[in-house]
Parts: C-alpha cells; sequence; structure tokens
C-alpha cells in the first residue's frame, strides 16, 4: 500500500491551510455584503444556495486542481444569484410567490386540513404537538396553524375576534373572508 494514502507531505496541508482560511475569509465577507437576508430564514432556494456554497467552498479547500480564484468566482456567483433572487423576491410578488410558494392551512377553527396536510406530509400529531408547543392545550384555543414557506408552523390563536390581513396570503383560507375582520365569536 502506498504511504501518499496517508500523507502526501506537507505541501498540501500547508494548501488547505491557506486557501481554507481565505476562501472562508472570503465567504464571510461575502456573505456580510449581501445583507442579512443571506442568512435570514431559508426557503428551498435559499437551502439550495447553502448546500451549493458548502460544496464549493469544501472543493476549493481540499481539490488542489481548483486553484483560489477559480473557487472565489465560484463563491462569488453563488452569492451574487441569491443576492438577486432575494432582490427579485422583494420586488415582484410573483417571483416570490414562484420562490417561495404560499403558506397553507393545516388546521382552521376546529377541523385538520387532511387534503392539505397530506400533500404536505404533515401527521395531525405534528399540528397538535405544534399547538402545544405554542402553549395551548386545547384545540379550541386555536383559530388556525399554518405551514409557512419555510416548512414552520404558526400557530393563530383564537382571540373572539380576528383582523383577517394576517391570514389573506394563506392558501385554503376562505375568499369571503380575505381582507375582513371577522367579527363573529371564534
Amino acid at each position: 500500500m502506498d504511504g501518499s494514502v496517508f500523507f502526501r507531505g506537507f505541501a498540501p496541508l500547508a494548501r488547505t491551510l491557506v486557501v481554507g482560511l481565505v476562501a472562508y475569509a472570503a465567504l464571510v465577507l461575502l456573505l456580510r455584503l449581501s445583507g442579512k437576508r443571506a442568512i435570514a430564514k431559508m426557503n428551498i432556494f435559499d437551502f439550495v444556495v447553502v448546500v451549493a456554497l458548502g460544496s464549493a467552498f469544501a472543493t476549493v479547500v481540499v481539490d488542489p486542481s481548483i486553484d483560489l480564484a477559480t473557487g472565489l468566482t465560484a463563491l462569488l456567483l453563488l452569492v451574487a444569484v441569491q443576492y438577486g433572487v432575494s432582490w427579485a423576491t422583494a420586488h415582484s410578488k410573483r417571483v416570490e410567490r414562484w420562490v417561495n410558494g404560499y403558506p397553507e392551512l393545516l388546521f382552521y377553527r376546529g377541523a385538520f386540513m387532511h387534503a392539505t396536510m397530506k400533500s404536505h406530509r404533515v401527521t395531525e400529531e405534528e399540528v397538535r404537538s405544534a399547538i402545544r408547543m405554542a402553549g395551548h392545550g386545547r384545540l379550541d384555543a386555536v383559530y388556525a396553524v399554518v405551514l409557512e414557506t419555510d416548512g414552520v408552523f404558526s400557530v393563530v390563536p383564537n382571540q373572539g375576534t380576528w383582523e383577517h390581513d394576517v391570514m389573506d396570503d394563506v392558501a385554503g383560507y376562505p375568499d369571503h373572508l380575505k381582507g375582513t375582520a371577522d367579527s363573529r365569536s371564534l
């Protein structure tokens, strides 16, 4: 067995240290310059960019056939694309919906939305758990549970009356209630 499998000398180690430190500093700088949105809660697109950044970073650090300039260009490209998409989502409702999707009702006024739950592979127990984690001990204490675009469950408490503007963008929320105050007893 060739000893180069375990140790190929100090030059590759030195390269890894130097390139790793420079690439790390460059990545932190790029993320700082791109703004807080780059490290906010992730949607699907952000998740893909983070995975790609990690892969590109690792490749730059450990693959000697990739020079530092090429690696930094790849990192810059990924951060620039993420910045461009986040800018577009902030300026276009259509792009925002395409990238992020819609929040969707999982539970509404005492009823589980089984079709939506099934399509997102969510169980009643997961919804009940979210309700408990929000500090509610009874289902009738909850107006709605929403599956947000980042995969988080939002629990909307039952407060007797409800201003629906926070629910207007939720898929499955009754159209006749959008933009109105539901003053009926909840």
